[in-house]
């Protein structure tokens, strides 16, 4: 057999074994796993897992979770993702801040992304929060214009930086709008107890307030029995609220989740703050269309809010970020 002959058929081989291989090569998913303390349904943590399938179904990961797990248990879990060959692993350590990070020194080849009121601890510990401020400063406008009584409630799960900055800046949108607005707040120390939330915005209900912001489940439930407004938080749940939730400042966790698979596919990940890409500009954050409520806004004030959304994405307005807690005003 002559030489060229020999490398032609070597060639070949070659080739064919290199095509056989690509689909196997194509078909390697990055390994995600998250951790949520709450139902997925949850809204906060709906968003995570939304963006997550969203990556799924493009075929960009493999994708796990477990929900419902408790703060005593979350550092096993966290453990036990990390040892089954997750690349990612996403969840929220606001609780458990302690426990998340000295599991992310342990397995330094991990790439970690959780929600956090802290700082990232490098190597591998990125950190990210719902910094939708922006479209509730929005959802505030409409409220304020909104209200007939000059009373609004606001209904909440724990005081703590996530929270409060939403509802301050809320609370700022109202009074840029309605100066007389005054504000009842309630903490139900809970994430996830809509009949609490429900009473207590039957309270303010009671005391004249007409509109109702719902950072938590059940206080939608509870605008609708008394046929009072409400305003959404983190989802879009006028389909459920036709005439009752006037508009939601979203969260969209896809810019997120998306830079941080990116980074670990890239080999780049490292210890960031991802809180930016909640922002409204890039895409993080929007007001929710007012879909059953076009024609219920009175148009000057649709006007003010349309003009300040542009001004916010324009970066020529910016909102407060204000983590201390509210106050009733």
């Amino acid at each position: 057999m002559t030489f060229s002959r020999r490398l032609l058929i070597t060639t070949t081989a070659l080739a064919a074994a290199l095509a056989a291989a690509a689909p196997a090569f194509a078909q390697a998913k990055l390994k995600v796993a998250a951790i949520y303390t709450v139902p997925v349904e949850q809204q906060w943590v709906s968003r995570i897992d939304k963006a997550l399938k969203a990556a799924v179904g493009r075929g960009e990961i493999e994708y796990v979770f477990s929900e419902n797990v408790t703060n005593a248990d979350y550092e096993r879990v966290m453990r036990q993702y990390a040892e089954q060959g997750n690349t990612l692993i996403v969840g929220e350590a606001f609780a458990v801040e302690a426990a998340a990070r000295k599991v992310a020194k342990d397995y330094p080849k991990v790439s970690f992304l959780l929600g956090s009121s802290g700082k990232p601890q490098a190597p591998n510990f990125s950190v990210f929060d719902n910094y939708i401020q922006e479209p509730a400063y929005l959802t505030g406008m409409l409220a304020g214009g909104m209200t007939k009584s000059n009373k609004i409630g606001l209904v909440g799960g724990y005081s703590i930086p996530e929270v409060n900055r939403l509802m301050n800046a809320f609370m700022a949108g109202a009074k840029e709008v309605n100066p007389k607005v005054e504000f009842s707040i309630s903490f139900i120390n809970s994430w996830f107890d809509p009949p609490k939330a429900k009473e207590a915005a039957f309270a303010m209900i009671d005391k004249g307030a007409d509109v109702m912001y719902a950072e938590r489940f059940g206080v939608s439930d509870a605008a609708k029995e008394r046929k009072v407004l409400a305003i959404g938080n983190v989802i879009d749940t006028q389909k459920d609220y036709p005439d009752t939730v006037v508009a939601s400042a979203l969260w969209h966790m896809e810019p997120t989740i998306d830079a941080a698979i990116k980074a670990v596919k890239a080999g780049s990940f490292k210890a960031e703050d991802y809180g930016h890409l909640s922002m409204m500009k890039p895409k993080g954050s929007t007001l929710s269309p007012l879909g059953t409520f076009e024609k219920k806004v009175p148009a000057d004030l649709l006007a003010k809010v349309r003009a300040k959304e542009k001004a916010i994405l324009d970066g020529k307005f910016s909102v407060k970020v204000d983590d201390g807690q509210p106050k009733a005003k």
